[in-house]
């Protein structure tokens, strides 16, 4: 089965806590800090690997997280960062965040983006030492890793697509001559999405596209048609695969040009594309008038096996002179930072929701019930600008203000003198 979009559930891995730990010495019950700090968190990267053809694998299994970051220990030892997350993706791979924003579209081999950055490592108590804090008692905990559904859509990127009508023995062809395994059946519109296989002939191999059935019409979208026609654009060769058991309704003739003007409609450099005319179904009576109706045509038989040989190293012969066309755009990588900046959210009368990453991480100390911490957080929301905002917005003493998981009672903003860790 060819898979073209899918969404997968990402989630980057924690960031460690930092520890508070103090070299122990007779006669000095604190002494230098030695509080390690946490390991980073693993991210999540896309790269391009042009050995894969398809995003099945995620269909089959959407759900992948990155490693933790270590938590720190005492004499300095800092937590081992998690390990990276590298998922391959085929060249052509565009990605949205769960926001739908295009976060990356990949096109060339070893390109990559990470998609979800890890959580950072909390710090030790040695982290926080400073002229006006020579011994701190504090540390911070580890940021959660970020998760969500992401989008990834793919355009096939072939060597060789079977283009003809619906039922005209196309996926009957790609599973003889491959591994692939289409839904085959006696009535039109069997095959609802591309399948791909890798056909290998003597020294040459080439993967072969079993594009859905096209009609009059597909190019403006009859029968799924763009779905369906966006996919030919990127094969490096077409085979127009002819069907003589509908000719009472579809002379072979009238079939190749109700092809070729489809084709065109929908592309006009498709017309340019390098093509081999085959005749199925050779096995039929009626495949002998139609052979003299379309003389240039090849003929095969995939039920007989008669004429397919043939047309496969016709195919690889075509392809040998022909270069895959460069993706027709540049890809890139969207960069943001981090940080976003914190805003504030009022939910009650009296109650407050600052939302963002800065304040959430001015605060996430291990224990807000020790005094350096609630003072150092205090800090660090003023200088973010936050009790000013909750002041101009209207907020009076004893509002609770929520940051995260955790609450705080609001409280005028006050002057701070310099020299804070950071």
């Amino acid at each position: 089965m060819f898979v073209d979009r899918v969404r997968v559930h990402l989630r980057s891995g924690d960031g460690g806590a930092g520890v508070v730990s103090f070299v122990r010495a007779r006669g000095r019950p604190q002494g230098k800090p030695t509080g390690g700090s946490g390991g980073d968190g693993g991210d999540i990267e896309f790269r391009v690997d042009e050995g894969m053809a398809s995003l099945l694998r995620y269909r089959r299994n959407p759900h992948h997280a990155a490693d933790r970051g270590m938590h720190g220990s005492g004499d300095l030892k800092h937590g081992r960062r998690g390990a990276d997350l590298v998922l391959s993706v085929p060249p052509g791979t565009i990605i949205r965040d769960p926001d739908g924003v295009v976060i990356g579209d990949l096109v060339a081999e070893g390109q990559s983006v990470v998609a979800v950055p890890g959580g950072r490592g909390g710090r030790g108590n040695a982290a926080f030492v400073s002229p006006s804090l020579r011994a701190p008692t504090v540390c911070e905990q580890g940021e959660y890793g970020r998760e969500g559904w992401f989008e990834l859509e793919l355009r096939l990127m072939a060597d060789a697509a079977l283009v003809g009508f619906p039922n005209a023995g196309k996926s009957t062809f790609i599973s003889t001559v491959s591994s692939a395994r289409p839904k085959i059946a006696d009535y039109p519109f069997t095959t609802l999405e591309p399948h791909l296989g890798v056909v290998a002939i003597d020294d040459a191999e080439f993967v072969l596209a079993d594009i859905p059935g096209l009609i009059e019409g597909a190019a403006e979208g009859k029968g799924l048609g763009h779905e369906f026609l966006r996919h030919v654009e990127r094969a490096r060769v077409l085979v127009i695969l002819l069907d003589p058991s509908i000719t009472a309704q579809h002379p072979v003739d009238v079939q190749l040009t109700v092809l070729g003007a489809e084709l065109e409609a929908f592309n006009p450099a498709l017309v340019e594309r390098p093509r081999l005319v085959v005749l199925g179904k050779g096995d039929l009576p009626e495949a002998a008038d139609a052979i003299a109706a379309v003389p240039e045509a090849m003929v095969m038989s995939s039920k007989s096996g008669e004429g397919v040989n043939e047309v496969l190293y016709a195919v690889a012969r075509l392809l040998e002179g022909v270069e895959r066309d460069p993706i027709d755009r540049e890809g890139y990588v969207l960069h943001r930072p981090v940080l976003a900046e914190s805003h504030l959210v009022r939910v009650g009368e009296h109650e407050w929701s600052v939302v963002g990453l800065p304040a959430e991480r001015a605060v996430r100390f291990a224990d807000l019930t020790n005094p350096q911490a609630v003072d150092l957080a205090s800090r660090r929301l003023s200088r973010l600008g936050i009790d000013d905002v909750l002041a101009a917005a209207g907020a009076v003493e004893g509002d609770t203000v929520r940051i995260g998981d955790l609450e705080f009672e609001y409280h005028e903003p006050q002057d701070w003198d310099e020299g804070e860790e950071e």
